[in-house]
C-alpha cells in the first residue's frame, strides 16, 4: 500500500507532534504516545502493514524537517523514533491480540468438532475456513506420547513442518487434543496419517498411534476419532505391541467385549481351571497369548517367554490337561483363543470384579 493510499488519520497530528518535540526539545508525552499507539492498532485492523506505516511516519519526519530551524533539527530523530516505537506498539499490541482470538477461534472450533458439538451446519461452515470439507469423508489418527503435547510444542510443530513439505495444502488439520497429537484428513488421501503415524511415532520417542476408520459427513469426525482413542485404550488395556494400530483391524474386540455376563461365564468356564495350576492361571495364560500371537508356532512363542522349545511344549500339555482343551487343536483353539482374548479385555484373574459388575 502506497503512502497516499493510507487514510490521513492514522498519521493525524503526527507532524504537529514531530514540530512541537523539536522546538521545545521536549519528550513525547504520555498522551501523544498513547494516540499513537490506538492510531497503530486501528492501521492493523485496517490491515496496513507496519512498513508501510514506518515509510509513512518517516516521510512526514522529512516534510517537517524544512519547518524547524537548525538547533531544534537535532531533536526530530529522537521524537521521531519515540512516535514510530509508540505507533508500532500499538500495532504489534493489535497483532498479537488478533493472534489469541485466531487460536481461541481454533481451538473452539476443534473442541466443537471432535465432540460432537454446535449446529451441524455452522460447524460445516466454520470448518472450511481451517481447511476441511466436512461434506467429505474423513479419517482421525490420534498419537499418544511419553508425554503431553500441545499445539506450540516443539515437536507438534515438527510433525506439522514434514506433513506441509510432503503433502502441501490438502485439506490436513494437525492439533492437539488432551495432550494428544491429533491428525484430520480426507478419506482420498489415505497416505496423509500413514505419514503423520510414522512422524508421530518417531518424535514422540516410541508413542502409539491410532487410526480410526473413515466416515462420511460432520459427525464422521467425531466417529473416527473415538474409533482412534477407544484403539488406544484397547492396545493398553491388553497388551497390544503394534505402534500403529487400525481401528478397522481391532472391531473383534469390542464385539466381545458387549456382552459382559457372557464373556466372563466363558472365562470362568474354560480358563478357570487354570488357577488349579502352581503359581496360578498367570503364567500359563502368558503362554497362551504368547502361543495366539506368533501364530500358534510354539518355538516362536518360547523365544518370546525366554523359554525352551520343551518348557512350551510341557505349558501347553498342561493347558490340555486343566481346560480339556488342546490349543493345537482347530476345534479348541477357537474357544481358547475366544477365552483369552476376553481375559485380556477383563484383567482376569487380576480383576475377578470385573464380571460381577456386569
Amino acid at each position: 500500500m502506497a503512502e497516499r493510499d493510507i487514510p490521513e488519520d492514522y498519521l493525524a497530528g503526527c507532524a504537529e507532534i514531530l514540530t512541537s518535540a523539536c522546538t521545545t526539545g521536549r519528550r513525547l508525552v504520555r498522551d501523544e504516545l498513547e494516540a499513537l499507539r490506538e492510531r497503530g492498532e486501528r492501521a492493523a485492523e485496517a490491515g496496513i502493514g507496519l512498513r508501510t506505516l514506518v515509510h509513512a511516519h518517516l516521510t512526514t519526519a522529512q516534510a517537517v524537517h524544512p519547518q524547524v530551524s537548525q538547533a531544534d533539527a537535532g531533536h526530530l530523530l529522537a521524537a521521531l523514533t519515540q512516535a514510530v516505537d509508540a505507533f508500532a506498539e500499538g500495532h504489534e499490541r493489535a497483532q498479537r491480540l488478533a493472534v489469541r482470538r485466531e487460536e481461541a477461534a481454533r481451538r473452539e472450533f476443534i473442541d466443537d468438532l471432535l465432540y460432537g458439538r454446535s449446529d451441524l451446519g455452522r460447524l460445516a461452515e466454520r470448518a472450511e475456513r481451517f481447511g476441511l470439507l466436512l461434506a467429505h469423508a474423513h479419517a482421525v489418527a490420534v498419537a499418544q506420547g511419553p508425554e503431553p503435547y500441545d499445539d506450540g510444542y516443539p515437536v507438534t510443530r515438527r510433525i506439522e513442518s514434514s506433513l506441509l513439505a510432503r503433502f502441501g495444502d490438502r485439506r490436513i488439520l494437525l492439533t492437539t487434543k488432551d495432550g494428544r497429537l491429533i491428525c484430520i484428513a480426507p478419506s482420498d488421501e489415505p497416505d496423509v496419517l500413514q505419514y503423520f503415524a510414522k512422524q508421530a511415532y518417531a518424535a514422540t520417542d516410541g508413542g502409539r498411534v491410532a487410526i480410526g476408520r473413515a466416515h462420511p459427513g460432520v459427525g464422521g469426525v467425531v466417529h473416527s476419532y473415538e474409533e482412534a482413542l477407544n484403539a488406544l485404550d484397547l492396545a493398553a488395556r491388553v497388551n497390544l505391541d503394534d505402534p500403529v494400530l487400525h481401528a478397522a483391524d481391532l472391531l473383534v474386540y469390542p464385539v466381545l467385549s458387549r456382552d459382559r455376563q457372557a464373556m466372563t461365564d466363558l472365562v470362568r468356564t474354560v480358563l478357570g481351571p487354570l488357577q488349579q495350576a502352581r503359581g496360578g492361571a498367570g503364567p500359563l495364560l502368558e503362554t497362551l497369548v504368547a502361543y495366539f500371537d506368533t501364530g500358534c508356532v510354539a518355538a516362536v512363542a518360547a523365544r518370546r517367554l525366554s523359554l525352551s522349545v520343551r518348557a512350551m511344549t510341557y505349558r501347553l500339555d498342561r493347558i490340555h490337561k486343566l481346560t480339556g482343551a488342546d490349543p493345537s487343536d482347530p476345534v479348541h483353539r477357537y474357544t481358547l483363543q475366544t477365552a483369552v482374548i476376553g481375559a485380556r479385555l477383563m484383567g482376569w484373574p487380576e480383576e475377578e470384579a470385573w464380571g460381577e459388575a456386569g
